[in-house]
């Protein structure tokens, strides 16, 4: 499973991004991950395969929404009301062996990651 993800770029704050990542096959649940400088990676959202359960992180609630195109294999998070805070690498990761409506926060349970894009939300 190769994932690709894109979108990223340098925003004022307050502005908008939607990130996208591609997968080369069918996956599972799928979720973003934020690398901050000089931060330990975090998860951002997850989401099911069958988009019925979702997580986000509190720092993103109610800014960021997670979506996804099973039909096409393609993963969103559309990023509003940006801010400095979420500048970062973000990392696109699927799972491809658990059920439909599974979902997990936890790096280490998801199998394939993508290379990562870079948002940079500046003052």
């Amino acid at each position: 499973v190769q994932l690709q993800a894109s979108g990223g770029g340098l925003v004022q704050a307050g502005d908008s991004l939607r990130l996208s990542c591609v997968a080369s096959v069918r996956t599972e649940a799928m979720s973003w991950f934020r690398r901050a400088p000089g931060e330990e990676r975090e998860v951002i959202a997850a989401i099911s395969r069958d988009g019925d359960n979702t997580y986000y992180a509190d720092s993103v609630k109610g800014r960021f929404t997670i979506s996804r195109d099973n039909a096409k294999n393609w993963l969103y998070l559309r990023m509003n009301n940006l801010k400095t805070e979420d500048t970062g690498i973000y990392y696109c990761a699927a799972d491809s062996r658990r059920h439909s409506t599974w979902i997990s926060q936890n790096p280490y349970d998801y199998d394939y990651w993508g290379q990562g894009t870079l948002v940079t939300v500046s003052s």
